[in-house]
């Protein structure tokens, strides 16, 4: 029923050589990796100790958490919604561990943990779909509440992590990688097979270009996106745990503005913020390319202050090279 679906018509009815149809298909993403090599290649040749192995995997501890959560985000904002309180979930469950391994078992703490992040996904999934109020105000209804109810419980203070089985998800190496660094490759992974390879991931899609289309066909649309965002709850749980285990403290501060960097990154990765077009792979490049301009920057031993300024920047420009490139292909195709 799917393949009535305007997108896939339209693909059908391009013109042009293959290589120029591939490269205006994958235009995102080829232009994400040019950016994100330029970068490489330059912090390899200014920082010295850049291009080392422990460097390099240092760099994917600290861009783990915002990988595992750019993953789901990029289904959300593909159906066209978004996800604002990705943060404060973190923080949440950051917290919330830390308070519930002190008064029961590691295991409960852990599991109770995420429950609370799926639990806090679902509401405002129900009330953003089945509810009819916009994701946006839902999510930052969330970021400000959820927030508030992490300080709620911890009253400001943080609370340390001793358990050495929860540090090691957080500490812990295999094979010389750390273990957030497998996870994200693991949420990745399940990431690209349920956006590319499933039923469930052509909804998502089609939620997102022809939501009209897709109900009329039988689709329970509403559904699929409450899905979405009960997916971001779970995994900013995950990442929440990770980063927790990693400072060996839950902190109701763990996350803050982590929403930011998130969508940045599955924006940079070439999904379109108004739906329908998204990039699991794309995404994973934009967190890389946060990842290494935050670490190159401190090796050049750069204010700190100017991390965020230089991303923001560089999103920017990559937007606007990227939207004259598609209006320039949408010409020659006409």
């Amino acid at each position: 029923m799917l393949d009535k679906d305007p997108l896939r018509t339209d693909s059908r009815k391009t013109h042009g050589s293959p290589a120029f149809e591939f490269f205006t298909k994958y235009f995102n993403i080829i232009s994400i990796v040019g950016v994100f090599s330029l970068l490489f290649a330059f912090f390899s040749i200014q920082a010295d100790s850049f291009l080392t192995a422990e460097n390099l995997v240092n760099v994917g501890r600290q861009i783990a958490p915002t990988i595992i959560v750019a993953t789901m985000m990029t289904l959300v904002i593909t159906t066209g919604q978004i996800d604002l309180s990705v943060g404060s979930i973190i923080g949440l469950t950051a917290s919330a561990l830390a308070i519930l391994i002190q008064t029961g078992s590691p295991i409960f703490g852990v599991v109770a943990a995420l429950i609370i992040a799926v639990a806090a996904g679902a509401v405002q999934g129900v009330l953003a779909s089945y509810g009819k109020l916009p994701a946006f105000i839902v999510t930052l209804a969330g970021l400000i509440a959820l927030r508030g109810v992490a300080l709620l419980i911890t009253q400001g203070y943080s609370t340390p992590i001793t358990v050495d089985w929860i540090l090691w998800l957080g500490q812990g190496e295999f094979l010389g990688i750390y273990m957030p660094t497998w996870i994200a490759l693991a949420t990745v992974i399940f990431g690209w097979y349920l956006f590319t390879q499933t039923r469930f991931g052509r909804y998502v899609v089609a939620s997102g270009s022809n939501a009209e289309a897709l109900r009329r066909s039988g689709v329970n649309v509403k559904r699929i996106l409450a899905t979405t965002l009960v997916l971001t709850g779970l995994f900013a749980g995950i990442a929440g745990v990770l980063i927790a285990a990693r400072l060996a403290t839950g902190s109701s501060n763990s996350g803050t503005l982590f929403e930011l960097e998130v969508i940045t990154a599955v924006v940079l990765g070439g999904t379109s913020l108004l739906g329908g077009k998204g990039s699991v792979v794309g995404t994973l490049i934009g967190a890389l390319t946060l990842g290494i301009i935050a670490n190159g920057l401190v090796l050049l031993r750069v204010d700190v202050f100017w991390v965020p300024i230089t991303q923001g920047v560089i999103l920017i420009v990559a937007m606007l090279l990227n939207q004259s490139a598609v209006d320039r292909f949408s010409k020659r195709k006409a």
